[in-house]
């Protein structure tokens, strides 16, 4: 047996797991030679992304890999009928597999992987990094789709030439065969026919998988593209529709032109107020139709709609008719003066409590210069809560205040807590949700990872009626829970999972988890979740966010439903940047609110008080031109604080969150060290003091791993960390189970009763 002073590896396959048609990833059991004391060793090989590695056993691919070697560089040799030899830059790996057909799998995948593997090496243009993650251009989905036929074209091409090679050693063999004389030679030279069969067989079968991969492909892209296809041809026929009813205003608007002389001759003053009302209406109705359209391709059961919105005339006539439109016969309910009904204003009952004073300032942020790009270029692909990172990219608050931070608009509640009406309450709650983003427009930096168990409150229950609670409630994934009742007839709860990904020059941050709010008076139970956020320009140039994405509102009670529309940003569109749009809707579908606005401004509202049906496309769906009473305003940000900018774009009621309160448990985030000394401007030893918090949670971390196998080992159960504030339980509403508020923390608060809390900091 031949050894090699680099180490021999064999493996052999019990069960080599071929992955599914499509994938990449070919695993199993060989034999690997190790050293001369212990000579082969069974090890668990998985061959994936051009990469062959292996673990001592399955278990261990979740931690430990104990080694790696990659195929773009590396010779491929077969020692016999069961030897594999890998070598790749001073690296040898010796391989054994248990029969010649598991030997002959193996090194079919592993030249086919090979072949990938250099193909990738030579294309360095990764498209990855340079796709938007919620770009729904049809020209990027379309190179994205050839690249991929692209790559399963060259597999059969790699497939091909693998069978012209076995093909063509078989014919030789079969040509030997045919020339022998001697009975013992002809019974080695027909075992060789045999191997040589059988791997031909085994390549012949890859190049049918990949023929089928390649069919299955193009079929599924070839309906995707007649769907585009489809709807750039509704696209164009909306046009022409909203063309043509142009064309007809335009003429109606001349004849009414034409026509107003006449009707006010005896009047010397109104022609000109005709004249000026005239170019006023026909200002407002252009405007309307060229500014108010909407598109709302991505609701795939909502019809394409156009805003136009009534003229004074209009709105005064419709008011006194019955109207069977979009506003359900009833116009009298709604008001012209304010869009929420008279309820949703009222204030009576409620004592003004005189405020607090709080700070209105944080100490400016120190300008130290650190290039983002020379940490994160070694993080790309990774979880964002995992990566090391000092606090130079960090703002003084913790991802718990961040949450706490919604709050920011809470008056929105208040009020949506008064209304009668569920539809307009539903328009102030799609406001609120919309208005949790406003803070973020300028905040590029990280805020801290909460430790777990780490919570924090804010009580302003004498101001503004609310009380809010948060905390970390698990290690892996790292999730946070959130409580917040208020005097004011509402509460509100979430449990939120920041999934974040480093695409090196982008990096989009997912909130995973429902948000849950219920009014007290009505029962209305409304959940929705949060939209995408986008961090640019990692590489070069000046940080931006961008939030893009749908947000469906549901009322559980009355199954009322909001559906709002992040668009993205794109240099093309000349639609305003950062734009939302929505429609209320009632439980039967019917649409009664139109919302617009932008996530970093302002949300307004416009009932809906008739609606038409246009063409019908291709597809069936129709057209629908919803005529408005002018915009009212929901929502509107409030300024920034002065001197913002050198205090992280901190909202006035961020500057307050890490404001010291008596009382407060161990754990809240208003003492954790390291944020009060980034806070302070002391960097330096705000890193220090975070580098050992860090450690702290990882050795408290692996002492409950130890007890965690140490009962395994005894056979008994281990209960795991449990949260203190929060417990889990399954909703009744979605069905879902998570943490929810299990009481305990303002009465222990009260009594200042903190000794079940750990040490975290």
């Amino acid at each position: 047996m031949r050894m090699s002073e680099q180490g021999k590896g064999s493996a052999s396959v019990s069960a080599a797991a071929p992955a599914p048609p499509g994938s990449d990833t070919y695993k199993g059991w060989l034999f690997k030679w190790t050293n001369y004391l212990k000579g082969y060793q069974r090890r668990w090989f998985v061959l994936s992304n051009g990469l062959l590695s292996y673990y001592r056993t399955q278990a261990e691919m979740a931690h430990t890999c104990r080694g790696t070697i990659n195929l773009a560089t590396a010779h491929i040799d077969t020692e016999d009928a069961c030897n594999i030899v890998l070598s790749s830059g001073g690296r040898t790996y010796h391989l054994k597999a248990s029969t010649e057909v598991e030997r002959q799998r193996w090194v079919t995948a592993l030249e086919l992987a090979k072949a990938k593997a250099i193909r990738m090496m030579n294309d360095q243009s990764d498209d990855s990094g340079d796709e938007e993650p919620t770009s729904h251009s049809d020209r990027s989905e379309i190179q994205g789709t050839l690249k991929i036929l692209v790559s399963k074209l060259d597999d059969l091409s790699t497939c091909n030439d693998l069978i012209a090679k076995h093909g063509a050693a078989l014919q030789r063999s079969l040509s030997e065969l045919e020339g022998l004389k001697v009975p013992v030679e002809g019974g080695e030279k027909i075992k060789a026919v045999n191997e040589r069969a059988t791997l031909f067989r085994i390549t012949s079968n890859a190049m049918i998988n990949a023929c089928r991969d390649f069919l299955d492909l193009a079929e599924t892209h070839s309906r995707r593209w007649q769907r585009a296809l489809q709807y750039e041809r509704e696209q164009r026929t909306h046009l022409e529709e909203t063309i043509e009813q142009l064309a007809k205003q335009h003429n109606s608007l001349e004849r009414a032109w034409r026509q107003a002389p006449t009707l006010v001759s005896t009047t010397p003053s109104a022609p000109t107020a005709n004249k000026g009302g005239s170019e006023r209406l026909r200002k407002e109705e252009a405007s309307d139709e060229d500014e108010d359209t909407e598109y709302f391709d991505a609701m795939e059961d909502s019809p394409a709609f156009i805003t136009v919105t009534a003229t004074e005339n209009t709105q005064h006539r419709r008011s006194q008719s019955n109207l069977s439109g979009a506003s359900g016969g009833q116009p009298n309910d709604w008001n012209q003066d304010d869009h929420m009904s008279p309820s949703c204003n009222d204030v009576s009952g409620m004592e003004l409590q005189p405020r607090r004073q709080r700070r209105t300032r944080v100490p400016n942020k120190p300008n130290y210069s650190l290039n983002l790009w020379s940490i994160m270029k070694n993080c790309i692909g990774k979880e964002l809560s995992k990566i090391p990172m000092p606090v130079n990219f960090n703002e003084p608050l913790s991802m718990l205040q961040r949450l706490t931070e919604d709050l920011e608009y809470h008056e929105l509640l208040d009020k949506a807590a008064r209304c009668d009406s569920s539809l307009e309450q539903m328009c102030l709650v799609a406001a609120f949700s919309v208005s949790s983003y406003s803070t973020t427009v300028h905040r590029t930096a990280k805020p801290f990872n909460p430790l777990l168990g780490e919570t924090y409150e804010l009580d302003r229950r004498e101001e503004f009626g609310y009380r809010s609670l948060c905390e970390q409630v698990t290690p892996s994934p790292p999730a946070a829970a959130h409580h917040v009742i208020s005097q004011r007839g509402w509460t509100l709860w979430q449990e939120i999972t920041i999934a974040s990904k480093f695409r090196g020059k982008y990096l989009s941050i997912m909130p995973l988890g429902a948000i849950h709010l219920q009014f007290h008076s009505s029962g209305n139970h409304y959940v929705w979740r949060k939209v995408t956020s986008t961090v640019h320009n990692i590489i070069v140039g000046k940080l931006w966010i961008d939030q893009s994405g749908d947000i469906e509102i549901v009322n559980h009670r009355t199954k009322e439903t909001c559906q709002l529309k992040f668009s993205p940003y794109s240099y093309f569109s000349r639609d305003v940047p950062r734009k939302v749009t929505g429609v209320v809707a009632d439980g039967g579908g019917q649409a009664h609110y139109i919302l617009s606005g932008t996530w970093d401004d302002k949300i307004e509202s416009a009932k809906i008080i008739q609606s038409s049906r246009g063409g019908s496309g291709s597809e069936g769906k129709q057209k629908t031109v919803y005529q408005t009473l002018s915009p009212k305003l929901l929502w509107k940000k409030y300024p920034l604080p002065e001197n913002a900018e050198n205090m992280y774009y901190f909202s006035a009621l961020a500057l307050t969150l890490n404001e010291q309160e008596d009382g407060v448990v161990l754990t809240d985030s208003r003492l954790r060290p390291d944020q009060m000394l980034m806070e302070e401007g002391r960097w330096d030893e705000a890193n220090s003091e975070k580098q050992r918090l860090e450690e702290k949670q990882r050795a408290v971390r692996r002492r409950r791993e130890a007890e965690a196998s140490d009962a395994l080992d005894e056979g008994k159960e281990y209960e795991g960390y449990q949260p203190l504030w929060f417990h889990q339980r399954r909703d009744s509403v979605t069905g879902e189970t998570n943490f929810v508020y299990k009481g305990g923390y303002w009465e222990a608060k009260e009594k200042q009763d903190w000794s079940m809390c750990p040490n975290i900091f």
